[in-house]
């Protein structure tokens, strides 16, 4: 069968050594699990990871979108492979498949012995109302690389994560500590150029090609293959992330934006929170109904630093000191606008970013407040480093 041949092709590949942090938060036990994330974020390389250590189990690795996939259908070839005592299906890309969501409800109704894992596009659309895999299925996230995860590529050092409270509490203490193995800081500008995706890790002088490759991916194939985007509203994509990338994140003009690229408030909107669910951009301050943005957008970032070298020119550096700040802590926290700072996070502490001598002028009167400041290895008080936030993951 030509996809046990292609299987066996892909589960050979020599795999990198070092495993992303979701490796160790994903429960395998479980019968249906689904990761999600941006193309680049290594979802293949830690299913492989996974199942190259499963030598004693039958497993089949597909991806979506061969053309046997297509003709034979995701329920039959489950059936075939359980049926000659098949224990682990892996199916790569799964936003590919129309109507995935209804398959893997059948087939994970129907064999109890059979454990399928699926990877897909951060805007992966699952129709829990249509196929009520809500409970059948565990989904996680696997974001960009972390700071931390970037120092430990580079050093071959491992560190701990933190959780936000432990660093504003003990940020002089976990500074100090760290500084005692390795100089973050020495990390800082080739991670905000190149370090948020693992394969700059097989060439790094190709790796905005690549970025590009994949990024171009995401605007033509699979946001397209999810929703409804007709193909000559995809160039307005691509111009929409063009002046995103040139534009501060809070100096965005909606009207000279929908005149640029062609689109009334209403699709502008859509095609904003369409962007963000495919990983390629981060909204604050815009009420949601699904996937249409319903408010204006206070402020618009692109999604991680490494996407300016292939959008723009480098912007100012308080816009990247921002989008670090907005990236690292966006896997787990929310983050909102405020009146007063650049975030708040959780609806409970505000952030101020900037250099090195930024003050508390503009949080001063307010309660747990922070300045984050760039080009400091430890800080004081209520002033934290920029850097010690990549830890967070």
């Amino acid at each position: 069968m030509p996809l046990f041949t292609l299987s066996n092709q892909i589960k050979s590949q020599k795999l990198p050594e070092y495993k992303r942090f979701l490796h160790q938060k994903i429960d395998f036990n479980e019968r249906l699990i689904g990761i999600i994330g941006a193309r680049g974020a290594g979802k293949t390389t830690l299913l492989l990871q996974y199942v190259q250590k499963q030598k004693d189990k039958k497993s089949l690795y597909i991806i979506a979108d061969h053309p046997l996939v297509a003709s034979k259908g995701l329920f039959a070839i489950a059936d075939s492979f359980q049926k000659i005592g098949g224990e682990i299906l892996i199916i790569d890309e799964i936003h590919k498949i129309k109507n995935f969501e209804i398959d893997l409800k059948l087939i994970y109704d129907s064999f109890w012995n059979l454990q399928v894992i699926f990877t897909g596009s951060n805007a992966i659309a699952i129709d829990h109302a249509k196929a009520d895999l809500s409970r059948r299925a565990m989904i996680y996230r696997l974001p960009v690389l972390s700071f931390r995860e970037f120092i430990e590529l580079e050093s071959g050092v491992s560190f701990s994560s933190f959780e936000l409270k432990d660093i504003l509490d003990n940020h002089t203490t976990i500074a100090i500590d760290i500084i005692s193995q390795i100089k973050p800081l020495a990390y800082l500008k080739e991670y905000l150029e190149y370090g948020a995706y693992p394969f700059y890790r097989d060439n790094k002088e190709g790796y905005l090609q690549k970025l590009l490759m994949a990024t171009t991916q995401v605007l033509t194939t699979d946001l397209p293959a999810i929703y409804s985007i007709e193909y000559d509203k995809i160039n307005a994509l691509k111009k929409m992330m063009i002046m995103l990338c040139q534009s501060e994140p809070f100096d965005i003009n909606i009207s000279k934006l929908c005149g640029a690229v062609g689109l009334n408030q209403k699709t502008l909107y859509k095609y904003l929170a369409i962007l963000e669910a495919g990983g390629l951009i981060r909204i604050l301050g815009a009420k949601s109904n699904g996937i249409s943005i319903i408010s204006k957008p206070e402020k618009l970032y692109l999604d991680n630093s490494n996407l300016f070298n292939i959008f723009c020119d480098r912007p100012k550096d308080g816009t990247i000191r921002e989008t670090f700040f907005a990236s690292q802590l966006s896997y787990k926290h929310t983050l909102n606008y405020p009146k007063n700072g650049d975030f708040i996070i959780d609806e409970l502490f505000t952030f101020e970013v900037g250099g090195r001598g930024k003050s508390k002028k503009q949080i001063k009167d307010l309660s747990n407040a922070y300045v984050v400041a760039d080009d400091i290895e430890i800080g004081f008080e209520r002033k934290i480093p920029l850097w010690l936030f990549g830890f967070l993951y």
